[in-house]
């Protein structure tokens, strides 16, 4: 066959049981001659060797197979025009003529029917990753965990604070005079409503707890209504005459500056920014994806050289009732062998991360360390980097934090309608970045595991804040941070009905590296 783009290159040694890292493909890819070339470096391996190096592949092209780079191209029929605005980005349609991949009746290869694509730099490619927990998890599930965790939650986010407040400890409180200003940093440990209506809030740091009185005809009052447990906060204010509580005069989270600005790359990059794709769901919307990955291989995606993923690349098995009789594939391995397959068709030149969600197979605790070796190895051949939820992943200098977003649902449930909603789920998502922490509250729906280290807080403001879980399409800014919630490639399930989600399916937003413009692409 003939072999004129990476990913078909990608294709062809997974059919023959090799792996190769990326410089490598792109050298045979170059090189005049495909197909010789890599007939030529499989000759020449090592007899144990399972994955080919860019060093050898270049002695194998130097040894006088093949050396001169030519240029790939093919036009490939494209979706209709597009056009981006940051604030309010055009939804471009990936429907095409002709029949999707699904209907051609092929089975998901790395490039299907769609021909020669784009040719990416991925000399310039350059992705790092902060924040991934894998194989450094600690906790043993001991009281002293709990501990740990917590103040070391506290003393990162209370350093966030003490610079905007007189902060001093609760254990100083005693020894103030009544009707003294004074100011706490603390965790917030309980909300209740007085008989009068007034909220008490109860702060808690490492010398003890303090009551604050946050009264209802106060404008700081609605800002009670944000509150979650387990929080930290800083408040001002004015302590009672006997000095036993503090009237709550200014309520101040560790927030994102709004001076903020992002950093943004110094090429003209896209990367496209999806989750929940679901595959083994009966639901699992195939066609789309056929649809999605073949636009990758249109000029009008050229510069698409980045795809983060942000978990729940499976349905997976027993995650809610009755979850069997919606399974199209009902072996956990058996899905991720196919969703390998569907990550086949993204072209070979697209680095691609991943973080895991509640449906794959990790622990359900938070952070999620990445997949086991086993899983790995079953989505390899596209040489994915594979990292935990959360992780912040700088791509050419744009930070984007990337989380599964579980807590979005807690979040959901805890605040009023106006304020976070699964119709808007961005807007749950800038009371995250507010709180500079992904999943603040403990013993709630969201599973949380005791580390030495809270993973979850967020000590640097990301560039683009990225999330899934809800199924639902939302995006706007923060505070200069772009938010996205990228919906997901599941169609609406027989659950999902019972509990009146109407998902957004279908969509891959992408963004302008350059710009941090995003346009929404449309494959359904």
């Amino acid at each position: 066959m003939p072999l004129e783009t990476p990913a078909r290159i990608v294709s062809e040694l997974a059919s023959r049981g090799y792996n190769a890292d990326r410089e490598a493909v792109t050298l045979l890819a170059n090189a005049p001659d495909p197909d010789a070339a890599l007939d030529r470096a499989l000759e020449t391996a090592p007899d144990d060797a399972l994955k080919l190096s860019a060093a050898h592949v270049e002695a194998a092209l130097d040894a006088g197979q093949s050396d001169t780079p030519t240029a790939s191209a093919a036009n490939g029929p494209e979706p209709d025009g597009t056009a981006s605005a940051p604030s309010n980005p055009s939804v471009s349609t990936g429907n095409r003529t002709g029949k999707s991949s699904g209907e051609r009746g092929r089975s998901p290869v790395e490039t299907g029917d769609v021909g020669g694509g784009p040719t990416r730099d991925t000399a310039r490619q350059a992705v790092e990753v902060s924040g991934d927990m894998t194989g450094r998890s600690t906790g043993t599930g001991e009281y002293g965990d709990f501990v740990a965790v917590f103040r070391d939650r506290y003393e990162r986010l209370s350093r966030q604070l003490r610079g905007r407040v007189n902060h001093r400890p609760t254990g100083a409180l005693a020894g103030m005079a009544g009707g003294s200003e004074a100011a706490i940093v603390g965790m917030v440990s309980d909300i209740r409503s007085t008989a009068s209506g007034h909220w008490l809030v109860e702060l808690e740091d490492t010398n003890g707890t303090f009551p604050c009185l946050v009264m209802k005809d106060r404008e700081i009052a609605d800002l009670v209504n944000e509150l979650l447990y387990d929080e930290v906060i800083a408040v001002e204010g004015t302590l009672a005459d006997d000095g036993g509580i503090l009237f709550v005069d200014a309520i101040h989270f560790p927030d994102v500056p709004r001076t903020y600005e992002p950093s943004t790359a110094d090429r003209h990059v896209r990367a496209a920014l999806i989750s929940d794709v679901h595959v083994g769901s009966q639901e699992f919307m195939a066609d789309a994806w056929h649809r999605f990955a073949d636009w990758l291989h249109t000029p009008d995606a050229a510069e698409v050289e980045y795809l983060l993923l942000a978990g729940d690349m499976v349905e997976g098995v027993g995650v809610y009732p009755d979850q069997d009789e919606e399974l199209d594939v009902i072996d956990i391995y058996e899905q991720y062998e196919q969703f390998s397959e569907y990550l086949k068709e993204v072209p070979g030149d697209v680095e691609i991360v991943m973080i895991p969600g509640n449906h794959d197979a990790v622990r359900l605790a938070e952070p999620q360390p990445a997949f086991d070796e086993e899983l790995r190895g079953i989505m390899s051949p596209h040489d994915a980097r594979i990292v935990s939820n959360p992780s912040t992943v700088t791509v050419e200098g744009v930070s984007v934090l990337m989380y599964h977003g579980v807590s979005l649902d807690e979040v959901i449930a805890e605040l009023p309608d106006g304020k976070a909603n699964y119709d808007e789920p961005h807007r749950a998502m800038y009371h995250l970045l507010k709180k500079r922490h992904v999943a603040p509250q403990y013993g709630g729906h969201t599973r949380l595991a005791p580390e030495e280290k809270d993973h979850l807080v967020i000590d640097e403001v990301p560039d683009v804040f990225h999330a899934g879980h809800v199924h639902k399409l939302g995006y706007g800014k923060y505070h200069n941070v772009l938010v996205i919630n990228s919906g997901c490639w599941q169609a609406q399930t027989a659950f999902q009905r019972s509990v009146n989600i109407d998902p957004d399916a279908g969509f891959a937003p992408v963004v302008d590296l350059d710009t941090l413009e995003l346009t929404i692409q449309k494959f359904v």
